[in-house]
């Protein structure tokens, strides 16, 4: 099955709602050129406001969402997965269980502190995957990456597109299909459109899922009176 026939079973540019796990499996095999997603790190995790994020408590739907995932990743493409450090040993079971080898590691630096125990923590981090054996980049992107405070309106763990844009040119070309299941906010999905890039997003909760789209469409309407905003945070 040629890309042109796959993309056309495919909810181009749209955010979909639901479970990540049912959505993906009903999508073509090997049909997007990237993954970039921001999973529930198992915390529990509540923000000042009391905002949470669902299935954060159990690992449940973690294998089989990576499973899936690789499912819908082309053969010799990258998965760049965020995580909670702390349950890095289940994150890397579900990974390897799904058949996703580690080739990088990125830290994501922070100018503020998010939480403070032993330490001030200053950072996020994400592991970058493979599916077979992808063509190494010709400008790889430094591993270790600035995080400007996305402010958090839209959703408790909100990413920045800035930094997320870096990531999509760096391991994409205008054009292909950058898919999210964990959309959240809609950060990937709009660093994908505001780059030149089809995406695809999925998200379970019914306020997050409203706000992203939301989101997509006053993106959608700036990129038309004063096109794309590569730069932007787009808030």
């Amino acid at each position: 099955m040629n890309t042109n026939t796959i993309q056309q079973q495919l909810p181009l540019n749209t955010i979909l709602k639901g479970n990540c796990i049912e959505k993906m499996h009903e999508m073509p095999a090997n049909s997007v050129d990237f993954i970039l997603t921001d999973p529930p790190y198992l915390v529990n995790y509540r923000d000042r406001d009391g905002r949470s994020i669902q299935n954060d408590t159990s690992s449940e739907w973690l294998k089989p969402a990576m499973a899936e995932a690789h499912h819908t990743l082309k053969q010799n493409r990258l998965m760049l997965c965020f995580y909670g450090w702390t349950k890095v040993d289940e994150f890397f079971a579900a990974w390897k269980a799904a058949g996703l080898q580690p080739v990088g590691h990125i830290v994501f630096r922070k100018q503020y502190s998010s939480k403070s125990r032993f330490l001030s923590y200053r950072h996020e981090q994400a592991y970058l995957l493979a599916k077979g054996h992808p063509a190494l980049p010709k400008q790889p992107i430094a591993d270790v990456i600035d995080m400007p405070y996305s402010g958090n309106k839209l959703h408790p763990t909100q990413k920045p597109v800035a930094a997320l844009s870096q990531l999509i040119r760096c391991f994409t070309l205008p054009g292909e299909l950058v898919l999210d299941p964990f959309a959240g906010s809609g950060s990937t999905c709009a660093a994908a459109m505001l780059t030149g890039r089809k995406y695809i997003g999925i998200e379970m909760d019914n306020a997050y899922h409203a706000n992203a789209n939301a989101r997509m469409e006053r993106i959608r309407e700036r990129i038309a009176t004063r096109g794309p905003l590569l730069h932007s945070h787009a808030r």
